[in-house]
């Protein structure tokens, strides 16, 4: 058999045209999810009912800003002392002590067992249980005390609320995230004598983050939402300003729609957590999937690229 006879069928195969799949199913699905889209954005902008001048008019009002400010404050004190304390709380679980442990476990158990609204309510009426809060020798004289209203309030009691039943999950996010990392890391640091506090310090929790960070961040955002449910204490945040407004004038929807805008923009802002999360993954095998922006940023290089190539074919 010849050289050109064996040469012919790869050469047609080079010749030969590359025709990409055609995915008929996923056509048709993006098809009919544009026109839904369509069909809502539409709806926005022709339905009178949303009454969007109403929206403009209240949605950077001061009220809605001051709203929106005590929302941000009540969400960072219950983050902040709900990881702290979600923290100790974490590391309870996991001493070698039987009373840590079952301390820890009934504090979990108990707090996540109670609704958020019951628990905000019952802190609300502390005073009625205990008219006086002191300091003192337990189950003996007390030395200093104050009036509970006065020492906790509306917010304080809020705040309580949120951070104890924040913490509850917090210490569950941070427990899984340690078990996460190879114990055989700790036995190579107690081996070379690092101290057990550095160690968990320098080595336990930089690789625990990598768990913790994606948990905690959806966490902190259900916290953030999870905001509204002081109302019943008549705190003023973002969802009762907007019920008290709305109660005055009648316009349910776009002081709803207001509320909605605003959460939409604190979630988005919050987030920024999964750069955080891509500074901890780094040397990790796994790759975390790629944000919106860079998506964007790959779509535009990707056709630069093109547009490179089909000018320099040209000339």
């Amino acid at each position: 058999m010849s050289s050109d006879t064996l040469t012919e069928p790869t050469a047609r195969q080079a010749e030969s045209e590359v025709v990409p799949a055609r995915h008929y199913g996923r056509w048709a699905a993006a098809l009919a999810v544009i026109v839904l889209v369509a069909q809502f954005v539409h709806g926005l902008a022709t339905n009178p009912v949303w009454e969007w001048h109403v929206f403009w008019a209240y949605v950077f009002s001061e009220t809605i800003v001051q709203a929106v400010w005590v929302t941000l404050q009540l969400t960072a004190y219950a983050t902040v002392l709900g990881f702290l304390l979600g923290t100790v709380i974490a590391f309870m679980r996991l001493s070698r002590s039987p009373v840590l442990q079952t301390v820890a476990w009934t504090y979990i158990w108990i707090f996540r067992s109670i609704p958020m609204i019951v628990q905000l309510v019952f802190w609300f009426n502390l005073s009625a249980l205990y008219e006086e809060l002191g300091v003192g020798i337990p189950f003996g004289p007390v030395f200093w005390s104050v009036d509970s209203n006065s020492l906790i309030g509306t917010i304080g009691a809020a705040v309580i609320g949120l951070t104890l039943h924040q913490a509850a999950y917090a210490a569950e996010i941070v427990r899984g995230g340690v078990i996460a990392v190879d114990h055989g890391q700790l036995e190579a640091a107690a081996a070379l004598g690092i101290p057990r506090l550095r160690q968990i310090r320098r080595i336990v929790l930089p690789q625990a983050m990598r768990a913790i960070l994606p948990t905690a961040g959806n966490e902190i955002i259900g916290l953030l939402k999870g905001t509204s449910v002081v109302y019943v204490m008549s705190i003023g945040e973002l969802f009762y300003q907007v019920q008290v407004i709305y109660g005055r004038n009648g316009r349910v929807i776009p002081l709803l729609l207001v509320a909605t805008a605003w959460y939409v923009v604190l979630t988005t802002v919050l987030s920024v957590a999964q750069y955080v999360e891509r500074h901890y993954a780094r040397g990790a095998n796994r790759t975390p999937p790629p944000t919106p922006l860079q998506r964007v940023r790959r779509f535009v290089a990707a056709q630069r690229l093109v547009a490179t190539r089909e000018l320099t074919e040209k000339t």
